[in-house]
């Protein structure tokens, strides 16, 4: 008989496609907006688009993934393990995206003159490319080996069965803490996190460096440029501060089943987490259109021609400069 659902379940289920339903038009959005604007092609929205992609993956594909583990259903280990991997791979594209975009905003302040010439669309379409290799390698490695095969080998031999073991399919049950924690999260969510911020910290100091010195007749262009380098950073600081809150709680939950197998991890807390992550899916594309003008005119254009009807002002290379929305 198929499986019942729980009042619990459905209340969970419910969340997670809340979610989806608010990340994949968003992201889509995103992607749809950066394609219309020609003020909106450098290297940092191309950045933005393979971010906005790996979100939209995130509530296409992982929440009725994740939707599919809670129901808890009977399955093959390898199985089990393809549906368990696409969210590892997918964050780290996310964590790549991001890391790619600081590096894009710290080379706009630090060498404006030459920067054209060092990031062009063909170094940053294999930026992009790189990141998204280097992604499928770190989300895949436990299709390598790295998991919890030989466990439940064990168990499935003591009780006397034989095959491949079918198992209830659970994240944690076929994927191993060891490369949550020492690999996954000390090695490629820490690490490009603490580099991020310490981009950020300078990028920030160069821009209040600049804005600092005295304005001349002649250094208008200077102090306009330096101004909206720093309203776009605390923008896209602002994703990379929501990233980070969004994913540590379940990666500190992975360090204590890992560290103290035999503490108590209330459910609640559990799902919680599990919601931030999926949840941060949705928040970059709200993040853009209340702080980056060009997006939130661009958005407006798109509602305005394709959903309402009406004519919108052009977005082209006049639009206004960025600013945060009051």
């Amino acid at each position: 008989m198929p499986q019942s659902i729980s009042a619990f379940q459905a209340a969970y289920i419910s969340i997670e496609l809340l979610i989806a339903l608010v990340s994949v038009p968003g992201n889509v959005l995103v992607i749809w907006a950066v394609k219309v604007n020609q003020a909106l092609r450098d290297a940092t929205f191309c950045f933005i688009v393979s971010l906005a992609v790996a979100d939209v993956a995130v509530g296409a594909l992982v929440i009725p993934l994740a939707i599919l583990i809670n129901v808890g259903p009977q399955t093959y280990f390898h199985t089990c393990l393809m549906v368990a991997c696409p969210v590892l791979i997918l964050t780290q594209s996310s964590i790549l995206a991001l890391l790619a975009i600081a590096v894009d905003r710290y080379l706009r302040v630090k060498t404006p003159l030459r920067y054209k010439a060092v990031v062009t669309p063909r170094r940053a379409a294999v930026a992009i490319a790189g990141c998204w290799t280097l992604s499928f390698l770190v989300g895949l490695t436990p299709m390598f080996g790295w998991n919890n095969l030989s466990e439940v080998r064990r168990a499935w031999a003591a009780n006397g069965s034989v095959g491949e073991p079918v198992i209830k399919c659970e994240f944690e049950k076929v994927i191993s803490m060891e490369y949550m924690v020492y690999f996954n999260f000390f090695v490629w969510v820490l690490p490009p996190l603490l580099l991020m911020v310490l981009i950020y910290l300078e990028v920030f100091h160069l821009i209040r460096k600049q804005l600092a010195k005295k304005v001349s007749a002649s250094a208008g262009d200077p102090q306009k440029y330096y101004g909206k380098e720093l309203r776009i950073a605390k923008s896209l600081a602002l994703v990379l501060v929501l990233f980070a809150l969004s994913w540590l709680p379940l990666h500190v939950l992975n360090c204590i089943t890992l560290f103290c197998p035999s503490c108590r991890k209330p459910s609640v807390l559990v799902y919680i987490a599990i919601f931030l992550t999926h949840g941060n899916s949705a928040m970059n594309p709200i993040v853009y259109a209340f702080r980056i003008q060009k997006f939130r005119v661009t958005f407006l254009k798109i509602w305005n021609d394709h959903f309402r009807c009406q004519p919108a002002p052009p977005t082209g290379e006049d639009a206004p400069e960025d600013r945060p929305a009051d």
